[in-house]
This record gives C-alpha cells, structure tokens and sequence, in this order.
C-alpha cells in the first residue's frame, strides 16, 4: 500500500485486505474491503476533474441507483463526505463494488453469432433509453456541474478529448480530411440543434463498462458523463465493435432498443454515422497523444476516424 492509498483508506475506517490494482487509466481504481463489504477506490488523475464535477457525478449515480437503474452507489467516508482531498492535494471516492462481468473486451471482436450480438445491444440499448428517462426524471441540484460534450465539446477549437486533428502521426492529407469532416459535422449539429435529444449522458458505454448481472445490464465508470447529445451516447456504445462483421447489426439491435423505450427521430437514426465519426475522432485525440510513437493501436484509431469521416461525407455531399 502507498502512503496515498493508507491515508485514503483511514477515511473509510481501513481495509480488512491489501488493496488490488484493477485500473490505472484516468483515475487509479483499486478493489477495497471495507468493513461495509466490498468497494471500489478511485485515486482521482490529479487535475482532470474538479471536486464539484466529481460531487455531481455521485450525485447523479445515487440518484439513479435509487430509482431502480444499476450503477454504482457513492459510500461515504467516516466524516460523512463523498469526496475527500488528500493532504497532497489528490481526491479520493469510495463506490460500492458493481458484481457481474463486463459482457466484452476492446481487446477481441465478441464470439457470439452475429443474432447474438445483435439481441446483446439491443439490451444495451434498452439500457441506455432507461438513463436516458430515468434521468429527465431527475431535479439536478444548483451547483451540478459536468463536462459538455455539445458542438464545441465535439467540433470546437479545443474539443473535450483534445484536438484529433493535431495528434502525432497524422499527415497533412489526413489532417485536411479530418478538417473537412469535422466542419461539415458542426453544420450539421447547429441544423440539428433545435429538435437534438440533449441531456446527461455516460459518454463511455463500452463493453467493459456495462455488466452482465443475474437480473440484467448495470453501468459503471460515469467518469467520462457529462451533458450531451443522446446519440452520441448511442454512437460510444459500439465504437468497438467497427470492425466486427456484424457490425451493422449491432447498430440496428441497439438503436432498436433504445427506440423501444425512448422516442428517436428519423432524423437522429440518420445522423448515427456522423455521431460515430465523432467518436472515432474523439478517441484519435485522447488516446494517441498518449500512446507511445510504435504502440500498435494508434494506426487503428485512426484508421477508424478516417474511415468513419469517408463514411460521412459519403452520405452528405
């Protein structure tokens, strides 16, 4: 254990256990036994949230969790408080430990049939509609503060995720179809303003972070929520599954499931791909500035911004 994590867990009343590693993304997450049970610690990536974005996020999955949806519950520390700063400065969460398994990796295309697949997102998708209304549902308190990803948060100058069209590797053509793409998607977004389905959204649905559990699909890892649009929400659920063969079924089981449960335009379902694109664009900004100059992963991202950006001009010339 190291002195952060010491000094964290003395807040909770200690660990009946050394402490396990499962996470160093953004924040460091580490599988705790607390004398309530079992927890998940989150170590906050210094500077990355502030301690009223991370109060609202909380506050949103507590609200949630006791209207019936499954995400994770905020536990207090002894002092009563839901975030804690350390004495270097770092904050530090306690969550109830989500039970299940994550239904996929990033790391392998799913194994099931592509009927399979297609149902799996459906659910997914069903589960997203639930948030979604769950959600509207909510009085947000004064003071509820997240990320927006809106136009600027997507297509601005400085976008949520870092500017895609400056990350390393990337040459001038490249740079120039990015450009074009991304500019005809911020004509496109103030079009689609005025009818867009907004509103708090995960923003990170991937396969690791919807569980499978007895009774169906939980979500975890709200880090990455804010205010959005909803079918960016959608777009992120399946940006792993791109180069799946059943890819377009995967799209259709999920966007199906969603309408089942939650109005979506004709309109919304056609902007998909360009919601897609915004997504493979994000992910080429977060990820590849922080990628070292031979990891393999980063031709593949943006391999997938570029052709999720012909995909688009495809459909909008």
């Amino acid at each position: 254990m190291t002195p952060a994590i010491r000094e964290a867990l003395a807040h909770w009343g200690g660990a009946a256990a050394a402490p396990r590693l499962i996470s160093h993304r953004e924040n460091a997450v580490y599988d705790v036994a607390l004398d309530s049970g079992r927890a998940a610690l989150r170590l906050h990536r210094v500077g990355y949230r502030s301690e009223a974005e991370i109060e609202s996020e909380l506050g949103w999955t507590r609200a949630l969790a006791a209207s019936g949806f499954a995400a994770p519950r905020p536990i207090r520390a002894l002092d009563g408080s839901a975030v804690l700063r350390l004495a270097d400065g770092q904050l530090v969460t306690v969550i109830e430990w989500m039970p299940g398994t994550p239904i996929g990796s990033g790391l392998q295309p799913l194994q099931e049939t592509v009927a399979a697949q297609a149902e799996l997102y459906r659910e997914v998708g069903t589960l997203l509609a639930r948030l979604h209304n769950l959600t509207d549902a909510l009085d947000l308190p004064k003071g509820f503060v997240r990320p927006a990803w809106d136009r600027d948060g997507l297509t601005g100058a400085a976008p949520l995720w870092g500017r895609y069209w400056e990350a390393p590797g990337v040459s001038r053509a490249e740079v120039l179809a990015i450009l074009t793409a991304r500019d005809r998607a911020r004509a496109v977004l103030a079009d689609f303003e005025a009818e867009a389905d907004y509103g708090l959204i995960h923003a990170d649905a991937l396969r690791e972070n919807v569980f499978r559990q007895d009774d169906g699909l939980a979500l975890i890892d709200f880090d990455d929520s804010g205010f959005g649009y909803r079918m960016y929400d959608l777009a992120s659920a399946v940006t792993q599954a791109v180069d799946d063969p059943g890819y377009r079924d995967i799209v259709e089981g999920l966007l199906d499931g969603y309408a089942a449960e939650r109005a979506l335009s004709r309109t919304a379902r056609d902007l998909f791909s360009m919601f897609a694109m915004l997504r493979a664009f994000s992910a080429v900004g977060w990820t590849i500035p922080r990628m070292p100059e031979d990891h393999p992963k980063r031709p593949l991202y943006l391999r997938r911004a570029l052709q999720a950006a012909e995909a688009f001009m495809g459909e909008n010339r």
